[in-house]
């Protein structure tokens, strides 16, 4: 447990953290399965930020955007890269190879810039929606939860990694498909009752969940057909891509 929550929050966070003693499948796997702990310090931040829109005349967009930049921060804007190089290689052209190849040099092309904008753009304005009021905020959180429990799925025995080397082979089927469905279940049912509790519709909780797993799903799917499975770059672009498709999701239901 200690190793996986040091190669968790050290590989996913920029705090200070200890390496792991040990890092084989079962600490990787556990390290993916507690993923979504890593954000409960930004689930904190995220809810003082709707105290700030409550409580100030600070517009709600610019407090999205500040938080939006406070969580790139956070991870030390891993996810963000992670999405430059996937859009990148897959706009490189069709042969795998080439693709890879863009990926792995970590010069951010105009379809990375583009998606980075486009990514951070839409989480920004969709988040300062969402902090206007308590249960949008709830609905926000939901999101950047599921927005790190994605990864488990990424990670699943049924993608194939599309290199020998990298994070991708650290953590690359380490997940059964069982345990991520059960997993995915209980986020389901939590989000679910957390959207009653805030006054939501029923299903608003579990709608959030469901779009940041869609998102994802169309990743790793194309990912897979274009490349032949997921790298750690796929995994980020997992990340903020779940990200803003759940809070997209969240705002169009209490909007």
């Amino acid at each position: 447990m200690t190793d996986a929550l040091r190669l968790a929050f050290g590989t996913l966070t920029a705090l200070p953290t200890t390496p792991p003693g040990r890092v084989d499948p079962g600490v990787a796997r556990l390290a993916m399965v507690l993923a979504p702990l890593v954000v409960l310090p930004l689930a904190l931040v995220w809810t003082l930020g709707h105290l700030v829109v409550r409580i100030s005349s600070v517009p709600p967009l610019l407090v999205g955007v500040i938080l939006v930049g406070c969580t790139a921060l956070y991870s030390r804007g891993l996810h963000l890269d992670g999405l430059a190089d996937t859009a990148d290689g897959l706009s490189a052209g069709y042969d795998r190879e080439r693709a890879l190849a863009v990926m792995k040099t970590g010069d951010v092309g105009p379809s990375g810039a583009g998606a980075i904008v486009l990514a951070v753009l839409v989480q920004s304005v969709a988040l300062g929606a969402l902090l206007t009021s308590g249960a949008g905020t709830a609905l926000a959180v939901v999101a950047l939860v599921s927005s790190r429990h994605v990864l488990v799925w990424g990670c699943s025995s049924r993608v194939p990694t599309a290199r020998a080397t990298g994070l991708g082979v650290t953590v690359g089927g380490t997940v059964s498909t069982r345990l991520a469905a059960a997993l995915s279940g209980a986020v389901l049912l939590v989000a679910t009752v957390l959207g009653q509790r805030f006054g939501e519709p029923w299903y608003a909780g579990a709608a959030t969940v469901v779009g940041a797993l869609v998102a994802t799903a169309y990743v790793l799917r194309t990912a897979i057909r274009r490349i032949g499975g997921m790298t750690g770059d796929v995994l980020g672009a997992c990340v903020e891509l779940s990200l803003a498709a759940s809070l997209v999701t969240a705002t169009a239901l209490l909007s």
